[in-house]
């Protein structure tokens, strides 16, 4: 049977679940728990899980101590704020009114309906027959509540079960706390309106922490305790890992645009659009599809002819791992960079707003681009620097079918679209000589960001992907503008990066020592170019050769490449593309490179001095190191019981494993043993060694087969007389590579086990013989 606790003085009823059975006490009884505070490890952990249990991600202010605090940080994270009354559903589940003065001769009734609730029925009651139909002992068993019917809870009670003594204070207060809100707001809408919302923002601000805590002043969060703050600053992956894509700005537009169509048809379209099931020829590449195909994405956003399958096709298979892989660059770059490059900016207002050009995501990159703004400004409006809406940013996208174009309007708003890429290589200056130009030149249009995705892998020719850097470079803004270049995770895309990163090097930029490649007597403006100000931001922290692209050009057999992964929340609609309808973690990987034009990098260490200093560590350090002097983790970290391997892109230049041991320091450890691929690595380590790349064979090598062309091997061949017969035998001759049949293997193994049976049959002869020798020249010495 379920009873019922009520809380005297408080107006709030807490009801434990009912059976079958409706029962009611006529005297309540106030709830008291035995429970104490937890001191064995079981004991906190429960308290902890039913804390997240009860109030989700938040945490009532004082309900947990110091023990139990580190335990929740440790197992969910920090809480996002103090408890409301609503996050437990007391606005849903309390009628807190005020008790109405119930006359003395007042009763009430429970009358079932035939639909099965039960009615409130009022009666008078006589006083003079009273204590004849009311028994005198109403708490006891006997006492038939059902038959008799008789309610006490008056409309100021609350429906919820407390499991404990403390969770029952905790929802007392809350109880309070909306009780006083609902009066406050009665009598402000009796008064005046209008501050509402005043209200509401006390009510965020105020602070999570429990009271015990709040008394040691600011306590700093779970991550912050437990890891350096530079391996916090160096990390690659945010927090959570996995990227949400945003709702309303991406899916919900995209889900309504793909509702016109069955998803069957779409998911056809796209698997014909991106090289058949798992959609190997997107963004993202499928596990089992790495070594197969390593082309560039088909149905690019600036092909001209789109059916409106493959319109919708690009939608559903192309924008969402594109989203992801641009945010995951995107908030690099801001790391790298600072926050103070975007709110400068948006202090402006409208004359300053960064623009930005999205050049084969299809308006992935302009709304990962728009989520990063909107995260700016509003630690903008926090700091009390801005005040209103967010200004309009420039933004323009590529896409050259109508029918793609009308889609993405839908969604990307105040934008600007292009069907190809404006060309002002060729274009002139449109004065002076030209007899149509007029008295001044035009202006020419340049962006803050540029974002490059897919637009290498698929120009074969060196050539042709040096027109198209040409061209993307005339349009990045040359004071502190950003490139980012973007490539599919496998070594023909990589190599693609490379070239752009090498040739970005060698022609465009000023090398770090400021002294220029080409003297003033042999430079030649027909054939070079005036060097610039500028320096890679990720996610190389060296401006020498890339280790794994030591020779240009492609390689055969490459195993290692510089590539990174991120995860993402797929979806429905592109996880029935991929045919997985019931999962939505999705991953997608990417070779990148961002560049930033026109400001030099902030640290003047040289490649062996930076990597020195790292290895040595920073963690006592007191002077904060430049994050881009900092190696790079291009693996996953090799985790080995009482020490971790991390295999590191250093900024002299090279790929070294360093070992961090647990005698080398605990905190470096810990860090080195939760660190992800991608991560900036700052806490140094005991031992170094280089690592072999396995770059491949190279593009001029004819392979093992294939013969000197000098002539140093030179062919041999023996001619011998058997048996009346002339024979003729090469020397050096390549052996047959053709794979040997089941039964030739297995005379080979049998032919190996009988010869190694001989040998050892010959062994034991030969040891026998010498042993009947010694005998015999010890009986002869004897006699």
């Amino acid at each position: 049977m379920g009873f019922y606790s009520k809380l005297t003085g408080v107006g709030a009823f807490y009801r434990y679940p009912l059976r079958r059975s409706f029962s009611v006490y006529s005297s309540l009884r106030q709830f008291q728990s035995t429970d104490s505070e937890p001191t064995s490890p079981p004991d906190v952990e429960r308290v902890v899980r039913d804390a997240k249990q009860r109030f989700r991600d938040t945490l009532p202010r004082g309900y947990l101590n110091e023990q139990e605090y580190a335990l929740y940080e440790r197992l969910y994270g920090p809480p996002l704020r103090e408890t409301r009354p609503e996050d437990v559903g007391i606005d849903t589940h309390a009628d807190l009114r005020p008790i109405p003065d119930r006359p003395d001769n007042e009763g009430t009734l429970l009358r079932e309906l035939e639909s099965g609730e039960l009615e409130e029925v009022t009666y008078e009651i006589d006083r003079q027959t009273q204590h004849l139909e009311m028994p005198q002992n109403t708490g006891s068993k006997d006492f038939d509540t059902k038959r008799h019917g008789v309610i006490e809870n008056a409309p100021d009670y609350v429906d919820i079960v407390a499991r404990s003594q403390r969770e029952h204070d905790a929802l007392k207060r809350l109880a309070e706390d909306f009780k006083a809100s609902q009066e406050n707001r009665a009598q402000k809408e009796v008064g005046e309106d209008g501050n509402e919302e005043e209200d509401l923002e006390e009510e965020e601000g105020s602070s999570w922490l429990p009271e015990e805590e709040q008394s040691y002043g600011e306590r700093e969060s779970g991550e912050t305790r437990r890891f350096h703050r530079y391996t916090l600053d160096g990390r690659f992956h945010g927090s959570p890992v996995e990227i949400p894509l945003p709702r309303d700005e991406f899916i919900s537009p995209i889900r309504e645009l793909l509702e016109r169509s069955h998803l069957k048809h779409v998911k056809q379209a796209a698997e014909a659009a991106f090289g058949g099931p798992g959609l190997p020829t997107s963004p993202s590449t499928p596990e089992g599809r790495k070594n197969g195909l390593m082309g560039g994405v088909g149905l690019p956003p600036d092909q001209r002819q789109m059916s409106e399958i493959e319109a919708d096709a690009f939608l559903a298979g192309y924008l969402p791992p594109a989203y992801a892989s641009i945010m995951s660059i995107l908030r690099e770059v801001r790391k790298r960079v600072g926050s103070e490059w975007i709110q400068s900016r948006l202090k402006q207002g409208e004359e300053g707003g960064l623009s930005v050009l999205d050049a084969g995501a299809g308006g992935a990159g302009l709304v990962a681009w728009e989520q990063m703004v909107n995260a700016e400004w509003d630690l903008l409006k926090e700091k009390g620097d801005v005040t209103g809406p967010l200004p309009s940013v420039k933004k323009t996208v590529i896409a050259a079918s109508n029918r793609l174009r009308h889609r993405l309007k839908t969604f990307l708003h105040n934008t600007t679209f292009l069907p190809r890429l404006p060309d002002y290589e060729h274009s002139g200056e449109m004065q002076g000589e030209h007899l149509d130009a007029g008295s001044k030149p035009q202006a020419r249009k340049s962006f803050d960001v540029i974002i490059a995705s897919h637009l290498f892998l698929k120009e074969k020719q060196d050539h042709y992907r040096q027109a198209v850097l040409n061209n993307l470079w005339s349009l990045l803004n040359k004071d502190g503008g950003v490139l980012v270049v973007i490539e599919k995770a496998h070594p023909r895309g990589f190599e693609a990066v490379a070239h752009v990163r090498d040739t970005v090097l060698t022609q465009f930029l000023l090398p770090q020592s400021g002294e220029a490649r080409v003297g003033p007597e042999d430079f030649n403006p027909a054939y070079h170019r005036e060097p610039e100000l500028g320096h890679i931001i990720g996610p190389c922290s060296n401006h020498g050769p890339c280790p794994m692209y030591k020779e240009s050009g492609k390689s055969k057999g490459r195993k290692d490449y510089c590539h990174f992964n991120q995860r993402f929340v797929q979806p429905s609609f592109y996880s029935q593309m991929l045919g997985k309808h019931a999962n939505n973690q999705g991953e997608v990987e990417f070779s990148y490179v961002a560049i930033r034009r026109g400001k030099p990098r902030g640290s003047n260490l040289t490649g062996p001095e930076a990597t020195e200093l790292a290895f040595q560590g920073y963690e006592k350090a007191e002077e904060h190191p430049d994050m881009q002097t900092l190696p790079r983790l291009v693996l996953p970290p090799l985790k080995r019981k009482g020490h971790v391997t991390l295999d590191l892109c250093t900024p002299e230049g090279k790929i070294e494993r360093w070992t961090v041991p647990k005698s080398f320091s605990k905190l470096a450890y810990h860090d080195a043993r939760k660190s992800r691929w991608g991560d900036l690595w700052a806490l140094g380590a005991k031992t170094r060694v280089l690592r072999n790349v396995r770059a491949g064979i190279g593009k001029d090598d004819g392979g093992r087969r294939a013969t000197a062309a000098d002539g140093k091997k030179r062919r041999k061949v023996e001619i011998s007389m058997e048996s009346g017969r002339l024979s003729a035998n090469e020397k050096n001759a390549t052996k047959d590579r053709r794979p040997k049949s089941k039964a030739a293997k297995q005379r080979d193994l049998m032919k190996e086990i009988f010869d190694a049976e001989a040998r050892e049959e010959a062994a034991l002869d030969k040891e026998m013989d010498e042993e009947a020798e010694a005998e015999l020249e010890e009986a002869e010495r004897v006699r």
